[in-house]
C-alpha cells in the first residue's frame, strides 16, 4: 500500500512537467508560424477590368472605379487628344515641332531631346507612345495648345465628353506629381472606356504595337515597354505605366477568333505579375465568350414603313450596318429584334437615308441598336398620284 503510495506521488509529479514540455513545444511551433513571423503575399493587383471592345460590355473585374494614379497611361489620353486634332484638319503629323528648354528638362523616360531640335508631330508620338518619352509628350502639348497647362485642360475637356468621371489629369506625361501638386488620377473603368475610344483611329494603334523604332536618325532605339506585343499573339495596343507610388499599369488590347478584348490591370507590384495577371484575363475572356452576328449590314428588315407622298407607298428598309454581340458559351438565351420606325415618311427617300431602327434583345433586355436605312433612292409621288391618294385611291 505504501509502494502504491509513493509510486501514485511520482506520478503526480512527472506528467505535469511532461505536458508542460509538450505544450511548449507546441506553442513554439505555433509561434514560428504565426503571420507576425511569415511574409504575408502580396497583392496582384489593386484594380482590373476585362471589356469586350465593341460592345462595352465589363466582362469581369475588381475596384473597377477605384481611383488611381496611371503614371504614364496618361499619354495614351495625350494621343486621343492628338489624334482628333488630326482628324479635324487643326495639325498635320508632318508639323515641324522644336522641344523647348522646358521639354528638354524633363526627367524620367524620355529621348533626351535638346532645346531647338526639331521633329515631324509623328515622330514625337512615336516616342511618346513606344519610349514614353516624358520630354516628347511635353514638347507635343506645346506645339498643339501652346502650353501644356492648356493641352491638360483640352485632356479633362475630352474625358468628360467620354463621361470619364473617375478621371482628372493634371500633367501630360503621368510623372509623381512635384510637392503643392495634384496627381493624375483615373480608373480601370475609365481607362477601358478611352481604350475603346483609341480604338477608333488607326495610327494609335499603328503607334502603339510598335516593338522597336529608330530615333534620331537611328542613334536612338526606342523599346516599347508593353512586353505582351511579344508575348501574346493578337496583343496589338496601348501602354504601360509605372512609378514607385503607384505600382505597374497596363491598358491592353487584343483580338482573336473576332472577338476585341481590353484589359486594364492596375497597381501591379512587378512588370512580370501585371503581366502574368493580364494575360490570365486575355486568355479567360477568349476561352469563354464567342461572338454572335446578330444583325448582317444590308440584311431586310421585315416591316413596312408607309412612304405618305413617295412614288411608292412602302417600303422595306435594310440594316445600315452589322451588330455582334459577346455572349457566354454556356450562356442560353434568345435574341429578339424590334424594329422602331415613324407611322409615315414624307417626300422622296435617298439611299441610305435613315427610316428607323432596329432595337436588339437579349431575353428582353436591350443590347444594341442598328439603323434601318432606304437601299434605294425612291422619287417624290407626282401631283396627280398625290391628288389621287388624298381622296383615297389606292394608287
Amino acid at each position: 500500500m505504501k509502494n502504491l503510495f509513493i509510486l501514485s506521488l511520482i506520478l503526480f509529479l512527472v506528467i505535469p512537467f511532461a505536458d508542460a514540455e509538450g505544450a511548449k513545444k507546441i506553442h513554439s511551433n505555433q509561434k514560428a508560424s504565426s503571420p507576425q513571423t511569415s511574409t504575408a503575399k502580396e497583392e496582384p493587383f489593386k484594380s482590373y477590368i476585362v471589356m469586350e471592345a465593341m460592345s462595352g460590355k465589363v466582362i469581369e473585374g475588381e475596384n473597377i472605379h477605384l481611383k488611381r494614379p496611371p503614371a504614364s497611361v496618361v499619354k495614351l489620353m495625350v494621343a486621343l487628344v492628338v489624334a482628333e486634332k488630326v482628324a479635324k484638319g487643326e495639325v498635320k503629323l508632318t508639323d515641324q515641332v522644336t522641344a523647348s528648354r522646358e521639354a528638354s528638362k524633363m526627367g524620367g523616360s524620355q529621348v533626351y531631346l535638346k532645346e531647338g531640335e526639331v521633329f515631324t508631330l509623328e515622330e514625337l508620338m512615336k516616342a511618346t507612345l513606344v519610349a514614353s518619352g516624358n520630354d516628347a509628350a511635353y514638347a507635343v502639348a506645346e506645339h498643339i495648345a501652346g502650353s501644356t497647362e492648356e493641352f491638360v485642360r483640352l485632356m479633362n475637356e475630352k474625358a468628360k465628353s467620354l463621361n470619364m468621371a473617375d478621371s482628372e489629369f493634371h500633367s501630360v506625361h503621368g510623372l509623381p506629381p512635384s510637392i503643392g501638386q495634384e496627381p493624375d488620377l483615373s480608373s480601370c473603368s475609365d481607362l477601358a472606356t478611352l481604350g475603346r475610344e483609341l480604338l477608333k483611329y488607326p495610327k494609335i494603334m499603328e503607334w502603339t504595337s510598335i516593338k522597336s523604332e529608330p530615333f534620331r536618325d537611328g542613334k536612338f532605339i526606342m523599346n516599347n515597354h508593353n512586353k505582351l506585343l511579344t508575348r501574346m499573339s493578337g496583343t496589338d495596343g496601348f501602354k504601360t505605366g509605372y512609378y514607385r507610388e503607384t505600382g505597374f499599369n497596363l491598358v491592353a488590347t487584343a483580338q482573336k477568333n473576332g472577338l476585341r478584348f481590353i484589359v486594364v490591370v492596375l497597381g501591379s507590384p512587378t512588370g512580370k505579375i501585371r503581366d502574368d495577371v493580364t494575360v490570365e484575363k486575355f486568355k479567360k475572356a477568349f476561352s469563354r465568350y464567342k461572338m454572335l452576328n446578330v444583325v448582317k449590314q444590308g440584311e431586310v428588315i421585315d416591316k413596312d414603313i408607309i412612304l405618305s407622298d413617295g412614288k411608292y407607298r412602302k417600303i422595306k428598309g435594310v440594316a445600315g450596318s452589322s451588330f455582334q454581340y459577346p455572349i457566354a458559351n454556356d450562356k442560353k438565351g434568345t435574341i429578339q429584334k424590334e424594329p422602331s420606325v415613324p407611322p409615315s415618311i414624307k417626300g422622296e427617300i435617298r439611299e441610305g437615308q435613315k427610316l428607323g431602327e432596329l432595337v436588339v434583345k437579349f431575353d428582353n433586355e436591350q443590347i444594341g441598336k442598328v439603323d434601318i436605312v432606304s437601299p434605294v433612292y425612291i422619287p417624290k409621288a407626282n401631283l396627280f398620284t398625290r391628288l389621287i391618294r388624298k381622296i383615297g385611291l389606292n394608287i
